[in-house]
């Protein structure tokens, strides 16, 4: 065996927690992570699944992991790339979120749905009117795409 292919292998035997935390904060360095996130990120890295839920519940209770805080700066990312409720609810399950969190995120941003639905439809589709019915589902589908409720851009096919 080979002096590489041994520290490959005394590293996976030994998770070191002090190693775990700071690879956390590093993560954390860069921008906002959700706990599953950040502990997901880690077991790809570290096999000790204790350690790492020890270290990020560690870093939640010092408030420097924080799922209300990653959730308000994902609601304000996913409003700055014109995506509607929808979709910023669906990726924020996704990053392991819970309803209620998601819910009062969004309610914090105070986003005016519908203005941001007819800037991201002026943006894609400029201010000419589609009587064709085939386009008129076409523009739909990006607006449902996009994360929009019907009542938010109905007025504007």
């Amino acid at each position: 065996m080979t002096k590489s292919s041994e520290r490959v292998v005394a590293n996976q035997e030994e998770v070191n927690p002090v190693e775990v935390r700071l690879a956390a904060m590093n993560l954390l360095a860069r921008r906002e992570h959700s706990f599953k996130e950040l502990q997901r990120k880690l077991l790809r890295r570290f096999e000790d699944a204790d350690i790492v839920e020890s270290q990020v519940r560690r870093l939640a209770d010092e408030n420097l992991q924080c799922d209300k805080r990653f959730a308000e700066s994902f609601v304000r990312q996913g409003v700055l790339k014109g995506h509607g409720p929808v979709r910023v609810r669906q990726d924020l399950r996704q990053r392991g979120i819970a309803e209620a969190e998601c819910e009062s995120a969004i309610a914090v941003c105070e986003v005016d749905w519908t203005t941001l639905a007819e800037e991201v439809f002026a943006k894609k589709f400029g201010a000419l009117v589609s009587g064709d019915l085939k386009e008129k589902a076409r523009r739909a589908r990006f607006m449902q795409y996009r994360g929009f409720y019907q009542d938010h851009y109905q007025h504007l096919l």
